[in-house]
């Protein structure tokens, strides 16, 4: 898991040693300013010239620029090194997820990958910088204080073994129960990104449902529980403050006490020891104070470690094959005894003995009842789920041989959620072909019947489309992500459902477009209505996750009792009914 995180430090290894070089020389130099300080005060009390003052006053000068000069390094090669460490964490994240088929995405909710991607990023972030700092800080000032302490201070540092092990009790027990909620909160920071998102996304139905106060209650329910949580946690932590209080006031007394009386009694302790001893007691409680919060903080952060790892050791499940084959010849697609389901762990197949055969240049129609596996067939041409069994070709060769890239360029998907990015309307055109000229653009939306109601906008085809789309219809959205996936000139278009937000006319006129200038490509057309397939070569009933029966519409008609029972729901009875 550590292993796994660390691989993201890369090219920041060396702020990061220089960091730990910076803390380690602060450290000795502040370990050894109070030792010069009891000397100077010992030897002014017993009387000493003005130029021996001068001259220890000039080392403690430069000792503290040095040490000033160290922290300050450290903290700006601290912060170069962990803002790094966590931009490469968030970009090798970001780029897993990219390499993620469906079936590894549907592992990981939506939420838990945004949480991961932020919270936990920024958890690792600030307990990295604590680990290359304090965590080095801490164990390096307790080593030197507590020597330097015995060496000058003698019987005074008795006290250390009476705090230090009583502080360290306490601090574990503090650190112990307060953990418990900390790792709860992780887990309950998906839930409320999870209510965000939900809302974000569903505004429209949110308010015409006017459900706006539940949403309130829903989000109010979680962000309450991660309050709690975090109060209980931060409220034990809280003690920390209060028993080092304790300890410093215990070591100032007994310190002052017994320091006093061996000076009193002349057992060789002077009033330089004394002030000596009470800084080295104050530095060695601090310590052990940030000891507990880095162990806070580290407890905290390792389950955000966790959460990171799971994703950077997620083996996605499709990947290019070795040799793998760039050119696809043309957009013949087969399905041979094809079996799917999502999971290896389901009991129930959601595709099984598929046999189909598409020539190149086809239109083909698929048409069946929800449920029934439309969207998971055409899923598998592009590679977005892998087969189970049997195998799909397209070009006559496995898909599962092609490169991911040149396979996917050649299979374009307009699927049920059309998604536009924020941008203008050309820079979401062009994500279908980024070198596409403003010509294939027009082009690509005249077919799409897109390019009336773009030209109708203030600004054209520069007018910006919001995030998601929101600032369009749906027909217009669907038209314009049909005009993307066109400019990708595909040897397989792929349309799931994706003109049921245009009228039957636009679609009509789009389908007559397909046909004269896109021949050669093989068209397949998922739909509700019978009028968007009936003028398929073929048209293909699917039901339960099985090929019910393969025709053209006149045939279908006579021979599928299915395909006529909803030719005849949609057309008031059939041709005769309609008429």
């Amino acid at each position: 898991m550590i292993k796994t995180i660390t691989r993201c430090l890369r090219e920041y290894k060396l702020p990061t040693v220089i960091t730990i070089l910076f803390m380690t020389g602060e450290v000795i130099i502040e370990a050894f300013i109070p030792y010069l300080t009891a000397d100077l005060v010992n030897n002014v009390k017993n009387g000493v010239e003005m130029s021996y003052i001068l001259k220890i006053g000039l080392i403690l000068f430069v000792l503290t620029l040095i040490s000033l000069s160290c922290g300050g390094g450290a903290g700006f090669t601290s912060a170069k090194a962990s803002a790094g460490f966590a931009k490469n964490v968030r970009h090798d994240l970001f780029e897993k997820v990219q390499s993620f088929s469906f079936s590894n995405i549907d592992k990981f909710s939506t939420s838990s990958l945004v949480t991961r991607l932020t919270t936990d990023i920024s958890n690792v972030q600030m307990a990295f910088m604590m680990m290359i700092r304090i965590a080095v800080r801490a164990p390096l000032m307790l080593v030197f204080s507590i020597t330097m302490a015995f060496i000058m201070g003698g019987m005074l540092a008795a006290t250390f073994v009476i705090v230090v092990p009583f502080m360290l009790f306490g601090l574990i027990l503090i650190a112990k129960f307060a953990m418990p909620a900390f790792r709860r909160v992780f887990k309950k920071y998906d839930r409320l990104n999870e209510s965000i998102e939900e809302n974000v996304r569903g505004m429209r139905v949110v308010k015409g449902f006017s459900r706006e106060e539940y949403e309130k209650k829903k989000f109010h329910t979680a962000a309450e529980d991660i309050s709690k949580d975090f109060t209980k946690a931060e409220r034990i932590v809280a003690l920390n403050g209060p028993l080092m209080q304790i300890c410093l006031y215990f070591n100032m007394a007994f310190i002052l006490i017994v320091g006093s009386r061996l000076i009193i009694t002349g057992k060789g302790i002077d009033v330089g020891q004394i002030s000596g001893m009470l800084t080295y007691g104050f530095q060695i409680l601090i310590q052990l104070m940030m000891l507990s919060m880095i162990y806070v903080m580290l407890t905290m952060s390792a389950e955000s470690v966790k959460r990171i790892s799971e994703v950077l050791n997620e083996v996605p499940d499709i990947h290019n094959p070795e040799n793998a084959v760039t050119v696809i010849p043309d957009g013949t697609v087969d399905f041979e005894n094809v079996g799917f389901k999502y999971s290896s762990k389901a009991h129930k197949f959601a595709l099984s003995q598929i046999n189909l055969h598409i020539p190149s240049g086809a239109t083909v129609g698929i048409i069946g009842g929800t449920g029934s596996s439309k969207s998971t067939l055409v899923q598998l041409i592009a590679r977005l789920y892998d087969v189970t069994e049997g195998c799909v070709k397209v070009g006559g060769t496995d898909v599962r041989l092609y490169d991911l890239h040149s396979l996917r360029d050649s299979v374009a998907m307009v699927l049920q959620k059309n998604v536009l990015f924020s941008g203008t309307v050309k820079e979401n055109l062009r994500w279908g072909n980024p070198n596409a000229t403003d010509e294939e653009i027009v082009e690509a939306c005249k077919l799409s019947q897109a390019h009336d109601f773009v030209t109708a906008f203030p600004d054209g085809y520069d007018t910006r489309i919001e995030q998601g789309g929101t600032n369009v219809s749906g027909g217009q959205k669907q038209r314009l992500c049909i005009a993307r996936a066109l400019l990708k000139k595909p040897k397989v278009l792929i349309l799931d459902d994706s003109t049921s937000a245009v009228d039957t006319k636009t679609d009509a006129f789009i389908r007559s477009g397909f046909k004269k200038f896109i021949p050669d490509t093989t068209k397949i057309i998922i739909a509700q209505r019978v009028a968007s397939v009936q003028d398929a070569d073929m048209i293909v009933v699917m039901e339960n996750g099985k090929i019910e029966s393969v025709g053209t519409h006149s045939e279908l008609l006579k021979n599928s009792t299915i395909y006529r029972e909803v030719y005849e729901q949609q057309t008031n009875g059939g041709e005769n009914g309609a008429a």
